[in-house]
């Protein structure tokens, strides 16, 4: 066997091995359903990218052979690059961030894995071979989904989950990576030269992975099946002149009117509303919160888009979405704690690309679907071809309508540049090499210095899988390890596994800073900060100023410093921590001017300074911002209330508590019972008093408590019955209980 054999087999087992990316889960680390697929995809393609150009090195035949496809993944591949190159943050732009694994040196990667496949693969056989591994790994991925609907420990997402996501982590990404895997088995089950095995193997796969497409419930997914199978049946009967397509046709047009009508109808029915995936896909509505949120980002990010001229031409910088989002941060996006007030991503592939990489980076996005389109519409008419023309038309669309309200990550990727790889090799004429000349390359070459060569590229990829691969691996490794500390209640360990984690300086530092400073925050929240907490808050200091000298447009980091500050600053009002936490969070405020829980830090930063004047200007500001947050309007009147506006502090938290949009907690019940009580405000007194009974109705402290304001108000019947409910709940009550009672003239 020729070194020119082995190589083209050792590649042809590697991009094997790289089908089976989309399986990966690194469950120990941060991002467990995307780092662990770049990394170990990265390090395959690298070695693939040795082999490959020692094998063209002898035989000039597998130079890359570029076609209408090729060169449009090239030209978005150069306004990715571009785009980069003028981003306002270069950093995250290249190397992307720790939770999603994208980034320009990640996606070269793929067109070199594009370039090798479309090379090595010179026969629809091949083709085949490697489409039945991507098949059977999209149905292995959609098994393990359905195991996430048990309550198998092993199954990372397990739980009786009613939305599944397979090995992707995310349902609608996982819809994704199984619209192309349907669609391509699909396709090739009506091959009519499968096998009766082959032809099974399609058909059960197609439909698996169609049924775990529908079973992640995400509707904009679901729109691009049904729109591809009638884009399928369309085309279909229209090439065959198949009355059987025409009738699915038809049937698929029924259903989807019958679809309509039940949802519109029913959508409010008790079925549809005790089942939560049938009242999220028949629900319609515009005015849906998850609706509601893609529509703020996507105008949060247009709005960034029209800036200048330079962000319409090239964009803010591949994966800097969260700048203009953040930037013009609609406050509606905020109502409470736990909110989702930070979006990476526009969760719309087009829009993301208009923003990120501007009208060039979009125009190049498009074209990618244009040429693709262009060349199989060619098909068609091409007996030997239109069934390929028909499939991947149709996925095409879906992929795209999918693409409409979500992004791509790795395994989506893998799977549709694999396809679009088979377009390219269809649009090839197979007698001819990718410059038109006769495919007849082969080169002599000097065997020792060829051999010295391998051996130098063998060592510079293993230097740059250990580099850009395995040193991110330890450093994300070292982070989950401090994380489980600090769970474990070991602040020491936590802080030393941080600490190594950051001393490898590689991608994905910024989201370890991060979860660092939110960890150590969360360790010195309350009581007393001893030396060594107050020593790595220092440290902290450190690393976030970091992350501010390498993001400068971004908000967040100065937020978490402002933080920091604030909890060193807190026991004393002279600290020149306090205003060291004030220059921080104003920054944030510049970069974000409507995020509204940086009004609360700049606010917490002024109580530390006990200047609750200022204080009270920031919390009024943030519940102007978004009136139907309760909490913004709370912490608003408390500061009213510590400036001695007792009367219009109350009125504020009164109004928020009585229309329902803030529920107190016990401890501020139990505020404003003491304030009440040292006014004299008895009525106010009761109101509060039952609130604090609904929170804990078995505290027989708080039951007591309301039966004695139930008394100073004359609601005797009231008074006894929650006297009896007190004693009842603690026997030990019972004596005062009787005594009370019988003073109210009343009988046990």
């Amino acid at each position: 066997m020729s070194k020119e054999s082995v190589l083209a087999k050792i590649l042809t087992w590697l991009t094997y091995a790289a089908a089976f990316v989309p399986l990966i889960i690194f469950k120990d680390y941060i991002s467990p359903f995307h780092f662990g697929k770049v990394v170990v995809f990265r390090s395959l393609v690298e070695i693939m990218a040795v082999f490959y150009i020692l094998l063209i090195w002898k035989n000039r035949t597998y130079l890359p052979k570029m076609t209408r496809v090729g060169w449009a993944f090239f030209f978005f591949a150069l306004a990715f690059s571009i785009t980069t190159a003028t981003s306002i943050i270069p950093y995250p732009s290249f190397w992307g961030s720790l939770e999603r694994m994208g980034g320009l040196f990640t996606f070269w990667h793929y067109f070199v894995y594009f370039i090798i496949i479309t090379a090595i693969f010179r026969s629809e056989k091949d083709w085949f071979n490697l489409f039945k591994v991507v098949i059977g790994v999209g149905v292995l991925s959609a098994f393990y989904g359905f195991l996430q609907r048990t309550e198998l420990e092993w199954v990372v997402g397990s739980g009786n989950r009613s939305r599944i996501f397979g090995t992707i982590g995310n349902p609608a990404l996982f819809a994704g990576y199984q619209i192309v895997g349907a669609f391509l088995a699909l396709t090739l089950f009506l091959r009519r030269d499968n096998s009766r095995n082959l032809r099974l193997f399609y058909g059960i796969s197609g439909a698996i992975m169609f049924t775990a497409g529908l079973m992640t419930a995400v509707r904009g997914s679901i729109l691009g099946i049904g729109i591809g199978l009638l884009s399928f049946a369309l085309l279909y009967s229209a090439a065959y002149r198949s009355k059987m397509a025409r009738k699915v046709l038809l049937s698929l047009i029924a259903m989807l009117f019958l679809f309509v009508i039940a949802s519109l109808l029913l959508k409010n029915s008790s079925f549809v509303q005790n089942s939560g995936y049938l009242r999220r896909i028949a629900d319609f509505s515009f005015k849906n919160q998850t609706v509601q949120t893609r529509f703020w980002a996507w105008q949060a990010g247009l709005k960034g888009w029209k800036e200048s001229p330079k962000t319409i031409l090239l964009g803010w910088g591949p994966e800097n979405f969260n700048i203009p989002f953040s930037k013009y941060f609609n406050p509606k996006f905020y109502n409470g704690p736990g909110s989702e007030t930070l979006f990476d991503r526009a969760h719309n592939m087009f829009v993301e690309i208009l923003v990120t990489m501007g009208l060039l980076g979009l125009l190049a996005y498009l074209w990618l679907f244009v040429a693709s389109l262009r060349s199989l519409w060619r098909m068609i008419h091409s007996k030997d071809k239109m069934l390929y023309g028909v499939g991947f038309i149709s996925l095409i669309i879906a992929y795209a309508i999918h693409n409409s309200f979500i992004f791509d990550t790795s395994a989506n990727f893998l799977a549709f540049f694999t396809v679009l790889g088979f377009i390219s090799f269809l649009s090839l004429d197979s007698t001819k090499d990718g410059t038109g000349k006769d495919a007849n390359g082969k080169k002599k070459n000097s065997s020792p210095f060829w051999l010295f060569s391998a051996v130098a590229l063998f060592i510079l990829v293993s230097v740059s899988v250990y580099w850009v691969n395995i040193l991110p691996s330890r450093a994300n490794y070292a982070t989950t390890r401090a994380i489980v500390a600090g769970w474990n209640g070991s602040f020491t360990d936590a802080v030393a596994k941080y600490k190594t984690a950051l001393s490898y300086d590689v991608p994905g530092k910024y989201e370890f800073r991060h979860r660092f400073a939110q960890d150590l925050l969360s360790a010195t929240a309350s009581g007393k900060l001893s030396p060594e907490k107050t020593d790595t808050l220092y440290y902290a200091i450190e690393e976030l100023k970091k992350n501010i000298d390498e993001n400068q447009a971004d908000y967040l980091p100065y937020l978490y410093l402002s933080r920091v500050y604030i909890t060193l600053g807190k026991d004393d009002p002279s600290s020149e921590y306090n205003d060291k936490s004030l220059e921080y969070s104003l920054a944030a405020l510049k970069l974000a001017p409507d995020f509204v829980r940086t009004y609360y830090e700049v606010g917490q930063g002024y109580l530390n300074k006990k200047d609750s004047a200022n204080a009270s200007i920031y919390f009024q500001k943030a519940a102007e911002l978004n009136p139907d947050v309760g909490l913004s309007f709370w912490y608003w009147g408390l500061v009213e209330m510590e400036r001695g506006n007792i009367d219009s502090g109350l009125n504020i938290v009164e109004q928020i508590i009585q229309t329902g949009k803030y529920s107190p907690s016990e401890s501020d019940l139990s505020r404003l019972i003491s304030l009440y009580f040292k006014m004299g405000d008895i009525n106010k007194l009761v109101w509060a008093s039952e609130l604090l009974v609904k929170t804990k109705p078995d505290n027989a402290q708080y039951r007591a408590s309301l039966a004695v304001a139930y008394a100073r108000v004359g609601r005797i019947d009231g008074a006894v019955e929650e006297a009896r409910e007190a004693a009842r709940l603690d026997p030990k009550f019972e004596p005062e209980a009787r005594m009370f009672i019988r003073e109210l003239g009343r009988e046990w």
